[in-house]
């Protein structure tokens, strides 16, 4: 098993896990708070799928490091703005999403 499926086998248990917690567990002051918790889910859980076909791809390492730092960026940065109530820690997000972008277009390569 290539590592890049190993990685998506743990980042995607990671975002089952998390996607628990934001439904029976977090309890945000502001609900908006919430729906960035569950837009970081989703996109979370949706490039753990992405990441495990990384292997497939011509470029590998291209399409996994790309789509690992956006994890890693976009919904991280998410999660903790949600998590701490605190929109300035989600600045890293845009980073992210152009990342994943960039994961999705190597796929062309």
């Amino acid at each position: 098993m290539a590592a890049w499926q190993k990685l998506a086998g743990v980042s995607g248990a990671a975002a089952v896990g998390l996607g628990a917690y934001g439904a029976h567990g977090f309890k945000p002051k502001e609900e908006i708070y919430g729906k960035i918790f569950d837009t970081a889910n989703k996109y979370h859980l949706l490039h753990s799928l992405l990441l495990a076909t990384a292997p497939l791809a011509k470029r590998p390492n291209v399409v996994g490091g790309l789509c690992s730092a956006g994890i890693g960026l976009f919904s991280g940065s998410c999660y903790l703005a949600a998590v701490t109530e605190n929109r300035q820690l989600g600045k890293l997000a845009p980073a992210g999403g152009i990342s994943l972008m960039g994961a999705w277009l190597a796929l062309l390569l």
